[in-house]
């Protein structure tokens, strides 16, 4: 097949959807298929290599200036190729992005509207580039918040439009008012130039199809899929204090200081011997106050946070653990560091909430607990670090099960499955329409 995936780049940070994207593309790649990966927004940060494309279409500076003033929106071509050029967006992302959703409502709903927004001009940008190209069999989103394409780009190809759904409902709820109920409006009414969306996992697709009223027939659940190179399970029990993980955004909605609370409680229970806590992930500026508290509360040489990881780091670090937990505060619908954790061998305990009890399901690979409560998360941990037997079966089920069925493979023949029925009921339509 011929994909054009549309991306969204954040800038300097690792994220979860720029890392799914990049890891299906290279793999429809490898399998023979020609897929032209588009940045949007900013160039993308991958942990592996990276395949998107250099030229980057709705370059962050733009879209600001523009939202800032409509001159911006009438500037010559050679302005806009000056700050669109990937060094300058990277330049000045450089210096700190703004992600907060409440700063970024106006924005966020302009975007939606498309060409009735201010980003006009850019939305026309794309879609005349589109016209040139030779057409796609299928044209991919990866979130809903760019819907907004999703109308002008199958007019330009005359081709299906396929969305995936990545947990934005997360943004959209940190929009102020009145963004937020016309961001939520905007894209409710444009769910109809989309032929198919695909939801990461089961409790995803039903909460998204009644948040934004997408028909659930519309909605085709592909699990996440992991590229596996480099996760093995490390070959025996570490000398030293039992380690106890978490690899994520910090930010409080990922939850470190559940962890840290739980840290806390189980430290205090008789037997279980010296413990570190040991965190890493991407921090913005805007959570190193959040961060400080977390760390002022442990005891002095228990935790320790690596910062940023390579995908090397990240899988030796994951592989020193005993026990991972990402204690979300939301239904996290992805739950990608889950799933590397078990392929590298690891136990998990987590919330029962959003994907997670789907992947423990699945996998066989940790405990559930309740959410957002401390003391059952410390449950679940002391179970793991007091019961060997226990921590080497889940060890053993998790890793079999995330390389046996949640590689990227596996996730790439399955989207590939959406795209070409998206793009068979795209064609029946049109004759539909034809024939009428």
């Amino acid at each position: 097949m011929k994909i054009l995936s549309i991306t969204a780049g954040a800038a300097n940070m690792y994220c979860g959807s720029c890392l799914r994207d990049n890891a299906l593309a290279s793999e429809l790649i490898a399998q023979g298929h020609d897929v032209m990966l588009l940045p949007l927004y900013t160039p993308t940060r991958t942990d592996e290599p990276n395949v998107s494309q250099r030229r980057v279409f709705f370059g962050g500076i733009s879209i600001y200036l523009e939202q800032k003033s409509r001159i911006f929106g009438w500037t010559p071509k050679f302005l806009d190729r000056l700050w669109d050029h990937p060094a300058v967006i990277r330049f000045f992302s450089g210096r700190g992005v703004q992600v907060d959703p409440a700063a970024l409502g106006a924005l966020t709903v302009s975007v939606l509207e498309g060409r009735d927004g201010r980003q006009r001009k850019e939305v026309d940008h794309l879609a005349e580039w589109l016209r040139h190209e030779a057409p796609p069999d299928a044209i991919t989103l990866p979130f809903t918040l760019l819907i907004g394409l999703a109308g002008p780009l199958k007019e330009a190809a005359r081709r299906p439009v396929v969305c995936t759904l990545q947990g934005e409902e997360l943004f959209l709820n940190g929009l102020r008012e009145p963004w937020r109920t016309q961001a939520l409006e905007l894209i409710q009414r444009k769910v109809r130039d989309v032929d198919a969306f695909i939801a990461v996992s089961r409790a995803s697709a039903a909460a998204m199809s009644a948040y934004l009223k997408i028909p659930r027939e519309k909605i085709h659940v592909v699990p996440l899929g992991i590229s596996l190179d480099g996760y093995s399970p490390r070959p025996g029990h570490v000398a030293g204090p039992r380690r106890i993980g978490f690899l994520g955004r910090i930010a409080p909605e990922k939850g470190l200081h559940v962890l840290g609370e739980a840290f806390r409680i189980l430290r205090e229970r008789p037997g279980v011997g010296p413990l570190r806590l040991e965190a890493a992930g991407w921090m913005g500026p805007e959570h190193r106050a959040y961060l400080e508290g977390v760390a002022g509360k442990m005891p002095a040489g228990e935790f320790e946070y690596y910062g940023e990881l390579s995908r090397e780091r990240k899988a030796g670090f994951l592989r020193s653990l005993d026990v991972f937990s990402l204690p979300c505060t939301y239904d996290e619908p992805k739950g990608l560091p889950v799933l590397e954790a078990m392929a590298c061998g690891v136990p998990v305990v987590q919330p029962r909430r959003g994907s997670f009890p789907e992947i423990i399901d699945a996998t066989g690979g940790g405990l559930l607990v309740e959410p957002d409560s401390a003391e059952s998360l410390a449950g679940g941990l002391h179970r793991i670090l007091m019961d060997p037997a226990l921590a080497s079966r889940l060890s053993g089920a998790g890793h079999q099960a995330v390389h046996s069925r949640f590689g990227i493979a596996q996730m790439a023949q399955r989207t590939l499955e959406v795209y070409r029925n998206a793009g068979q009921g795209s064609a029946d339509q049109h004759l539909a329409g034809r024939s009428a």
